[in-house]
């Protein structure tokens, strides 16, 4: 059992610079030999040994020690990529659209939706457009005209154009018409609680039997008529079994302006009615989307087939939920209310601007939606899951750096003056060094510093042991050999600096840091800490917010 272990550790190792995952591991294990799951406990246990061994070892002994052990493991095998859009069938152009509601922050769902229609369009050499619903005046807001288009280019996404639902109006009343004139479509002067009422029971009101003529001279009316004197139904049939087609408004009044246009419209179309027409007259002709508008397809179809539209090709996944998180806007915008939350980029939330102000990144995000494929059942996720995407990247990219939360101070007998180099990536010289001018003062952890035990040897990472002898008086001798514990540390001198950590569980880690030069929003890792992203310089304190271990 070791041995395969091992060989799957190196193997995982070999393939992501250096360092192996263990559910990767444990998943090769488990797969090569299943009845190891009866012992899962023990073989989970082993994995995280081994795994933690391995990543100790400098990648060239790790590819050696892989070479002696299992060579076909290092010969690279022709993998053939998985089409997650075969199922499609594909045929002729293709354009998608993403058509966020500009009411709201986009979350890490919004962003799976994104990138399977742009990636679709990609693949097949299309046309991918950024579309804003805002055809309800009440609940489009100025400020994400901006944050959405920079949310999907911080996300990597280019629309091929970008365009507003609102800005084709009269393409609406158009379309309105025409049912009118078919006879598709009647204006109903009910309330909303008659018209609520008569599509649970499936009764008419009187105004479904008027003729076209009445209709239209109504339908011109309703553009001088107050707010819930009218709407614009479409008639199909009130005792259908999918409620969503029995007798739908597609046209109502709102008196409301609206940030783009003003007051210049009153008769504003439903979600449907947009839907279905900016699909029809944008060509779009795939769309995927969250399974919660399953039960709208039906009625958007039924809609461009009336006008005449090709029918755009709809397929509907199962919402995909980070365990623990909340995504309801109306529950998130209720907390952030009583402050129980900071705001939409609370470290807890999955918002792109939470994310994003962690130190998540796109390309880790897009890694991790698409991971989770196309698939109709909902799928409930880890943060386990995300952080996997997003570490196997930080983990080359940033440069390390020691914090010592509350900083307790030791001093060491004899111990030598030195000037100690650390290097800014243990396997990239060329990124250049930490130096560090050290004497026998230093600052360990407070946590550290409480499980020194007397006579036990101990390591200051790449500087010198030490053995606690006088453990009563925090002074300490440096003797040679191997330290049981390696402890991160900082030489005490003036060139330190403060450090506040925003945790996720909106605590905060306070302590002292190296000297860094860093700018608002690079990533760093701390040393036997986490990775952390700066969010703020204040005088000589930096204010980090933790992204993950």
């Amino acid at each position: 059992m070791k041995e395969l272990i091992l060989k799957y550790a190196l193997q995982n190792a070999v393939l992501y610079k250096g360092k192996a995952n263990e559910k990767a591991v444990l998943g090769k294990v488990f797969s090569e030999n299943p009845d190891v799951r009866k012992n899962a406990k023990e073989v989970i246990k082993q994995i995280s040994e081994t795994v933690k061994q391995v990543n100790s070892m400098k990648p060239d002994e790790q590819k050696e020690k892989l070479e002696e052990l299992a060579p076909e493991l290092l010969k690279k095998k022709k993998v053939k990529q998985r089409d997650i859009f075969g199922f499609l069938n594909v045929k002729g152009k293709v354009v998608t659209a993403f058509p966020p509601e500009p009411s709201k922050y986009l979350h890490i769902g919004h962003a799976k939706a994104l990138f399977l229609n742009y990636e679709l369009a990609k693949k097949n050499k299309g046309e991918f457009i950024l579309r804003f619903e805002d055809t309800n005046p009440t609940l489009a807001k100025k400020e994400f005209y901006d944050i959405i288009p920079d949310d999907v280019k911080w996300l990597g996404v280019k629309p091929d154009k970008i365009d507003y639902a609102s800005k084709h109006m009269d393409k609406f009343y158009k379309h309105a018409e025409d049912l009118v004139k078919k006879g598709n479509a009647y204006v109903c002067l009910c309330n909303q609680d008659m018209i609520k009422e008569g599509r649970a029971k499936g009764a008419p009101c009187k105004d479904r039997t008027y003729d076209v003529k009445k209709n239209l001279e109504l339908w011109k009316k309703m553009f001088s008529m107050k707010k819930g004197e009218a709407n614009l139904r479409l008639k199909i049939d009130l005792e259908h079994q999918n409620t969503t087609m029995r007798d739908p408004t597609i046209i109502r009044i709102i008196d409301e302006k609206h940030v783009l246009q003003g007051a210049k419209y009153r008769l504003w179309p439903t979600y449907d009615f947009e839907n279905s027409v900016m699909d029809g007259v944008g060509g779009i002709t795939y769309r995927l989307r969250s399974k919660e508008f399953e039960l709208r397809n039906e009625l958007q179809r039924y809609i461009q087939k009336l006008l005449g539209f090709k029918e755009t090709n709809i397929y509907e996944f199962g919402r995909m939920n980070l365990e623990g998180v909340e995504s309801s806007g109306r529950v998130i915008r209720e907390k952030i209310e009583k402050k129980e939350l900071l705001g939409w980029d609370d470290p807890s939330l999955t918002t792109l601007i939470a994310l994003r102000r962690r130190g998540f990144l796109p390309e880790a995000i897009k890694s991790f939606v698409l991971s989770t494929g196309i698939s109709k059942a909902e799928a409930t996720l880890t943060w386990d899951d995300f952080i996997m995407h997003n570490k196997r990247i930080l983990d080359f990219k940033c440069n390390r750096y020691f914090f010592v939360e509350d900083p307790v101070k030791i001093s060491v007998k004899n111990a030598p003056s030195q000037d100690v180099k650390l290097k800014l990536h243990p396997e990239d010289e060329k990124r250049g060094f930490r130096d560090f001018k050290t004497g026998k003062d230093f600052y360990i952890t407070k946590k550290d510093h409480k499980e020194l035990k007397k006579g036990k040897l101990y390591r200051l990472m790449d500087c010198l042991n030490f053995k606690d002898l006088a453990f009563d008086s925090r002074d300490h001798s440096e003797y040679k050999g191997k330290g049981e514990k390696i402890i991160h540390w900082l030489p005490v001198s003036k060139d330190l600096v403060e450090v506040e950590v925003m945790m996720p569980d909106k605590s905060v880690k306070k302590g002292l840091a190296e000297s860094l030069k860093l700018k608002i929003g690079d990533v760093i890792q701390f040393e036997r800490f986490g990775f952390c992203k700066l969010d703020q310089i204040k005088a000589k304190k930096y204010v980090f917010w933790f992204t993950h271990g």
